[in-house]
């Protein structure tokens, strides 16, 4: 039984596109790229023919990956005013050195950490679950260090 995944409604949107640029623009891209590859004569020792059936594996094994991920994700509601960090939720938090850090809490199947978007099976993402505003957290990372983070603004 496959484990059922929670996504934003933003995440799934994004997923949603991916997959169809995957299904229409690149297999119609690659299929041509191997059709010229073919026409090089002998594909055993044909670079590009392997370069483009390579790539057309990648697409395919992404294509199931992402359509397993929709077939079973739930979209998280958020409420209009939350009380405590959530799946889905937007946090700002006060760093350790007094940075600030906008973060958003989601399932690992739409995490980015250069989008701020981190899992919430991940260090940081598991201790800033439950929290209230002005909470203060210690996350064990790692790197084996300890970051304190202080919950400013939930959203």
């Amino acid at each position: 039984m496959a484990k059922e995944i929670t996504l934003t409604p933003e995440g799934k949107e994004k997923l949603q596109a991916e997959l169809y640029e995957l299904e229409t623009v690149k297999r119609i891209e690659i299929g041509e790229r191997i059709r010229v590859a073919r026409e090089f004569g002998d594909i055993s020792e044909n670079s590009e023919y392997d370069d483009a059936k390579n790539e057309q594996a990648w697409i395919e094994s992404r294509i199931a990956e992402i359509t397993q991920i929709l077939a079973n994700s739930s979209i998280v509601e958020l409420p209009k005013r939350p009380s405590r960090v959530v799946v889905g939720s937007q946090v700002t938090v006060a760093m350790g050195d007094g940075s600030e850090r906008k973060l958003t809490i989601v399932d690992a199947a739409e995490a980015d950490s250069s989008e701020g978007r981190i899992s919430h099976e991940s260090p940081v993402g598991a201790a800033l679950l439950s929290r209230r505003k002005g909470e203060v957290v210690q996350v064990d990372i790692p790197n084996g260090t300890t970051l304190e983070l202080t919950v400013l603004k939930i959203g």
